[in-house]
């Protein structure tokens, strides 16, 4: 099995609606998204995935959610924009746009240095 993974980033806010504490009010985080993805064949040059062609996938779902307050978007106005949910989210939207053969092995997201939220299927 072969897995490659990029990373990124993108700003917003969010709040956790239920929480006790000073999350419950509206904060911004500088998030950092890391998709890795994996699969057993590699093209005729030696490629799982080119790492630009998974860069640009990322790119797109995470304009999504840059300079947004994320309670406002669809995904988040039944649940919590926590960094589990954040996660989830990416896993599904990217998922859609892989090749053939290439599945997602984890998500990670960072919202700070030291704390990060990880989804895989």
């Amino acid at each position: 099995m072969y897995r490659v993974s990029v990373t990124d980033s993108f700003s917003s806010a969010h709040q956790l609606k239920g929480y006790q504490g000073k999350c419950e009010e509206i904060h911004g985080h500088n998030w950092k998204v890391e998709v890795e993805v994996e699969g057993s064949e590699l093209d005729k040059i030696g490629l799982l995935i080119d790492f630009g062609e998974l860069k640009k996938i990322l790119k797109v779902v995470i304009q999504e959610l840059d300079h947004r307050m994320l309670n406002d978007l669809p995904a988040f106005r039944e649940i919590n924009p926590s960094s589990e949910h954040i996660a989830r989210y990416i896993y599904h939207r990217i998922r859609e746009a892989l090749p053939k053969g290439i599945s997602i092995h984890t998500i990670a997201v960072w919202e700070s240095e030291n704390s990060r939220a990880i989804y895989s299927e």
